[in-house]
C-alpha cells in the first residue's frame, strides 16, 4: 500500500518486538457471540470444552449449515437464581471479502524477555451465533425485560423513622450573627447636622456611593439614613451608576479644573 501512517499506540507498544508470520495463509473464523455466552466463557476453565462445532454440508452451492452446541461445563456456570441460556445456536456465515482482518497475539520470550508478536491466521469468514427460539431463549429476554424495566431507585416503606443525624436547634452561623449583633449595639439616630456633615465629606471623596456603603460609614439606622438621603441627594436608576445615590446639584462643590494660564512671551 502506497503512502506513510503514523504509528498506532499498539505498535509503538510492541515496536522492539518480534513478529512471527509463519501462520500468515491460516485461515481462522471471526465469531460473534451473545452477552450470555461470553459472560459464561470468562468463568470456564482453559482446559475444559466450552462448546462443540457442527459443520453441515448441504446440496448444492448453498451454504454448509454451521451450529453450536454448549457443552454441560458450561451451562453448569449459572448464577444461583439465573435463568438458563439456551444449549444450541445457529452460526450465520458472511464473507469478509471486501476487507483485510487478521488476528494476533503477544507473548514474552522466556530466552530474551521481549515480546514475540505473533499472527495467528486470516480471517475468511465471519459468523454470528444466534439462539433457537426455544422456551430457554423466551424465558431469557422475559428475565433481561424484567431487569431493564426495573427502576434503579425504588420507594421502600419504613416501619419507624430513621433519624441519620441529630436535629441542630441553632445552627452556628445564626449563633455567630446574633452575638455579632449584641456585640454592636442598637445604632442610635445621631444629629441631623452631624450626619449630613459626614455625608458631604463622603463626597467630596467619591461622586457616587451605595447605600451599604453610606450605613457602613455614618454608622445610623438604614431607615433614619434614607430620609437624609432624600433630601440632599438623587437616587440613580439608570446604568452605569444605577442603585447608587448621588449629591443634588445645589449641593455639589466639586473643585473645577482651572485653565492654564497663558505666558506672557508665547502672545508675542
Amino acid at each position: 500500500m502506497d503512502g506513510e501512517a503514523g504509528p498506532s499506540s499498539s505498535s509503538t507498544h510492541h515496536h522492539n518486538s518480534k513478529l512471527d508470520l509463519s501462520n500468515v495463509n491460516r485461515g481462522v473464523w471471526l465469531v460473534k457471540v451473545p452477552k450470555y455466552i461470553a459472560a459464561r466463557w470468562e468463568k470456564i476453565p482453559g482446559n475444559v470444552d466450552a462448546a462443540k462445532l457442527k459443520v453441515v454440508k448441504r446440496p448444492g452451492n448453498a451454504k454448509p449449515l454451521v451450529t453450536l452446541s454448549l457443552t454441560d461445563a458450561t451451562l453448569c456456570l449459572a448464577e444461583p437464581g439465573e435463568t438458563s441460556i439456551p444449549k444450541e445456536h445457529e452460526l450465520i456465515v458472511q464473507s469478509v471479502s471486501n476487507q483485510s482482518l487478521g488476528v494476533f497475539s503477544a507473548e514474552a520470550d522466556p530466552t530474551t524477555g521481549k515480546d514475540v508478536v505473533k499472527m495467528e491466521g486470516k480471517i475468511g469468514q465471519r459468523l454470528e451465533c444466534r439462539p433457537y427460539a426455544d422456551k430457554n431463549y423466551l424465558d431469557l429476554k422475559i428475565e433481561e425485560m424484567k431487569k431493564v424495566a426495573q427502576p434503579v431507585r425504588q420507594v421502600i416503606q419504613l416501619e419507624r423513622p430513621v433519624n441519620k443525624f441529630k436535629p441542630i436547634s441553632n445552627h452556628e452561623i445564626n449563633i455567630a450573627y446574633e452575638e455579632k449583633k449584641k456585640a454592636e449595639g442598637k445604632k442610635s439616630r445621631d444629629d441631623r447636622d452631624t450626619v449630613l456633615e459626614m455625608l458631604f465629606k463622603a463626597f467630596e471623596q467619591h461622586q457616587y456611593y451605595n447605600l451599604k456603603d453610606l450605613v457602613r460609614i455614618t454608622n445610623q439606622p438604614v431607615g433614619y439614613l434614607k430620609e437624609l438621603l432624600k433630601d440632599v441627594c438623587n437616587y440613580c436608576v439608570k446604568n452605569p451608576h444605577k442603585n447608587m445615590w448621588e449629591l443634588k446639584p445645589e449641593y455639589r462643590h466639586y473643585e473645577v479644573d482651572k485653565p492654564e494660564e497663558k505666558n506672557d512671551s508665547d502672545s508675542d
